[in-house]
Order: structure tokens, then sequence, then C-alpha cells
């Protein structure tokens, strides 16, 4: 296929690949029962690998849902295309394990190593009783044409993934399901794709190759999830409908003050500068600044000039108004639109042209102090709204200047992250020295872009690994997955899951899991 060679292998791909050739060779000299075991330990080896990227798969899945609950119209296109990806990759998975599943019955069916007696079906090459049998795939593989089929619903799977992953996946596909002809060097000739699987070879190298193609319909599956699930933050960009805002700092100024605003085009493409025209006249970077003059309503209106994907120059129209009035009090909470219960909430408060000193605060519902500048307030565990009024000293006398109900909430739950090696990581490839190192940890916090910052106490969680889980009581690697970690290889996957923190308010919270790949 054209663009395989472009594509790299991995690791684990090379190692898998190199194995095989070394094992088919020495079947070729006889050396039959070392051999055998190499198969056998090949493929347990590809079954844990399996198990570790469904168990990834599963994460990506459950976040799927997650964000189809919060938001269907933005999540539904993606949702509905992961559902595809999902039914196309077990139906193809099934469909080869039935066909392990037939050469081990056809060639003595699996038995029980301590009594040698045949036992229920079972397609690994450790419990088949003829692994060094080379008539059944053969006959099976190629006089019976299950090999053919096969071959075509991998090339129709490769093409719905390269269809569903828009072609951004093309060179990968190819590559890892190449089902070419292949050049034989002792023959001097082209043999098909199924000769070179079925004809002549042993049961156990064929369950292992076809193990193989299994965890490669896996990882594969992981990759485009992964691709879809990034794209319902890619189509914010991909808009159909373009709106202009006007974004004050506030819409109600004293007189002798400034009115300002940001004019802005939602779903911008920040490489490409809009123009900005208020009452025709440009102004630069979208911001509109002038001189308050005049008590009253005053409107104005203008253009946001862009250019549109097919290169075309369009207009967007817009229109707003400020209001110039008298002097009024303005409450201004300094992190977040709400309060949240059990925090203490930071706020700037004050009037225009009077002293703050000669300001005075009254809440209901929440304890109030104040700290420099700032009042804080702190809503109790039964409060579900907090009411701030202010008053001020004119002269001696205090007048009321206004008041804000605002709604309480609990803590919004935040990010977990594993740092390793300096950096964070929420999910992807991961040296093992650093992995390993006694400086990495577990943390959870709202990240630099979240709307608090907090830090967040693990309490727990628990590390997926093969088929092995292990938990921990805190933020750090117990010794028995750092051991277990450092015995794994290359491209083997990893999830940090049932992550549980502990936050200012008291209340343990339940995290999002970690998918990590050993680099």
């Amino acid at each position: 296929m054209g663009g395989a060679k472009n594509c790299p292998e991995t690791p684990r791909q090379k190692m898998i690949g190199m194995m095989y050739l070394v094992l088919t060779a020495m079947l070729a000299l006889n050396v039959s029962a070392a051999i055998l075991n190499g198969y056998m330990q090949v493929d347990d080896s590809l079954h844990a690998t399996i198990n570790s990227v469904e168990n990834s798969n599963k994460v990506l899945y459950a976040r799927f849902d997650a964000a189809m609950s919060e938001n269907q119209e933005k999540t539904r296109e993606w949702y509905e295309k992961a559902q595809q990806v999902k039914m196309q990759s077990d139906s193809l998975y099934s469909y080869i394990q039935n066909f392990k599943d037939d050469l081990v019955r056809l060639s003595g069916g699996a038995v029980d190593r301590k009594t040698n007696e045949v036992v229920e079906t079972d397609a690994t090459v450790r419990q088949m009783k003829k692994q060094d049998d080379t008539n059944i795939p053969s006959q099976y593989g190629l006089n019976e044409g299950n090999g053919a089929v096969l071959k075509e619903r991998i090339v129709a799977y490769r093409e719905f993934m390269n269809q569903i992953s828009n072609g951004t996946k093309t060179s990968e596909l190819n590559y890892t399901f190449n089902v070419d002809d292949r050049y034989d060097e002792e023959q001097k000739e082209n043999v098909t794709w199924e000769n070179s699987l079925f004809h002549e070879m042993p049961v156990c190298a064929t369950i292992t190759m076809l193990t193989k193609i299994q965890n490669d319909i896996r990882t594969e599956e992981n990759n485009i999830i992964a691709w879809l699930e990034n794209q319902t933050d890619a189509g914010d960009l991909r808009v159909n409908k373009m709106n202009a805002y006007v974004i004050p700092k506030s819409d109600y100024v004293i007189e002798g003050g400034h009115y300002t605003a940001r004019i802005i085009m939602a779903a911008i493409d920040s490489t490409k500068k809009p123009e900005y025209y208020v009452n025709g006249q440009r102004i630069e970077d979208g911001i509109y600044d002038i001189v308050a003059r005049g008590v009253g309503e005053h409107k104005f209106k203008g253009q946001i000039g862009y250019t549109s994907p097919d290169g075309a120059t369009e207009m967007l129209d817009f229109e707003s108004a400020y209001t110039v009035g008298e002097p009024t009090v303005t409450i201004s909470n300094t992190e977040m639109n709400i309060m949240y219960r059990g925090f203490d909430n930071k706020f700037n408060i004050s009037v225009p042209g009077i002293a703050n000193e000669k300001l005075r605060v009254d809440v209901q519902g929440a304890a109030v102090s104040r700290k420099g500048s700032l009042w804080i307030i702190k809503p109790g565990d039964g409060s579900k709204q907090v009411v701030v009024s202010v008053k001020a000293d004119l002269d001696g006398k205090i007048q009321p200047m206004g008041s804000q109900t605002y709604r309480v909430k609990q803590l919004p739950d935040p990010s977990a992250f594993f740092v390793a090696g300096g950096k964070s990581y929420r999910e992807g490839s991961v040296p093992k020295k650093e992995l390993t190192s006694s400086e990495s940890y577990l943390e959870a916090s709202y990240g630099e872009d979240g709307i608090l910052d907090l830090d967040f106490q693990i309490v727990s969680f628990t590390l997926a690994a093969g088929n092995k889980l292990m938990d921990s009581k805190s933020g750090k690697l117990t010794q028995e997955q750092i051991n277990y970690i450092k015995g794994m290889r290359s491209g083997e996957m990893l999830s940090i899951m049932s992550v549980r923190a502990k936050g200012p308010d008291g209340k343990i919270k339940a995290l999002n899991a970690i998918p990590l790949t050993i680099r």
C-alpha cells in the first residue's frame, strides 16, 4: 500500500515481528518444543497487551458517554462515529476469534495440561493439543477459502477506519493492516498474504499471528476513538453560523468615566486578523474606548470584516448600547460567578466616588470577614443562596447602595493528572524511568485555565496494568506498582483509575482516569 513505508514501526511491533520471524525460521529447522513454547509466550504477551488496550478503550468510551450527557448537540456527531467504530471493531475481532476457535477445534481442540483431556475450545496457543499441526491452517485457510474472506474483511475494516478518520490515519492504517502480496526470498516470487499466513504453517504460528491482528484492531480502535474525542473540541472551529458580540467592561458607567468594550467574532481564526468598524470608523484590535458623556443610553453600531474558509470577504453587522448614570454600587466576584459552599469566596466591593472605608457589607446565609481590600464570604453547609447588601456612610448617614443574590454550589470536580519528569500527563506516552522515579506522583487541580486556584489531596487510586489491579492509599506509586511497571515493556499500556481526592471543603471526589503508555 502506498504510504505504508512512511509509517515507522513501534518498538512493540518490531519486537513481535522479529520474534515471529526467528520462531518461523527455527521451525524450519525442526527445533520444535522450544519454538512451540516461544509462540506460546508471544501469544500470552499479545493477550496481555489486548487486555490493557481494552481497558483504555473503556475509559475513552466512558468519557464519550459523559460528554454526550452534558452536551448532545456538540458531541452527537463524534459520539455516533465512535459507536460505529466500536461495532465494526468488535465485529472483526469476534470473527477472528471464531476463526481461531475453528482452527483449534479442527487440530484436536484444547486440553487440560494437568489431565491431558480435551476441554472446551480455547483459541490460545497455551492450551492447544496439537500446536505443530501444519495441515489444518492450509485446509481451513486456503482450500476452504476462509483466508480470502478474512483478507476481505480486514480490507473493509481498514477502509472504514480510514473513512471515519477523514483520511488522517491513512499511512498508519495501511501499514498496520497491510495484506499485500509478499516477496518470498527463498522461492524468488510473490506469495499472497493468505499463503504467508496459512500455507504449511504450524497452527500455533497461525493462531499467534491472528492474535496479533486482534491486538492491532484494539490498538487502532483506541487511536481512532482518541482522535474522534479530540474532534469534539476541534469542531468548535467549524461553525455554520457566525455571530458578532460586544463585551463591555461595564455597561453602566459614571459620567466622566470611560466606557470600554471588546468587540469579538465568535469562532474567530486567530491566524487571520479581522477588521473592526464602529460608526464607520476603524478601530484597532476590537477595542472600543471612549469618554462617556451625558447621563442616559448611548447606542452604537458597526461591522466586523473577516475572510471565510472559501477565501471570500464577509462582513458581520452588530449593534449595542451602554448607559451613563449616576454613581451606584458595583459588586464583582473576582474568582467566579457563583459562590461555593465551604470555600473562602473573595470579593472586590466598591462604589465609584466613595472610599472603601465608608462601605458597610451585610451578608445573609454566610460568614463575612475582611482581608485587606477583599471581602471573604464563606457560605455554610445549609446555605442555598447568599444575599450581599452594600451600604455607604454618606456624611454620617448610612444609605443603601444595592444588593446581589448568589446561588451556592459545591466545589466542582478538579482534573487528575500524573506528574513525571517535571511534566504533567492526563494521557499519552511516558518514559518508564520517569514514571517509576521517586519524584513522580499523582495530583489533582483545576489547572492553569481553571476557574479556581486550588490543589486537592489525592486520597487513593488504582493502577490497572495487564490483568492486574493495584491500589495506592496516597498520590504516590506503591513499591508493588513500581516493581510491576519496571517489568513492563515499551508500548504496553496502563491506566490510573478510581482516583479519589479530598478538596478544601473536606469532600471526597471521584476523578477522571489517566490512560498511559510505557515509552
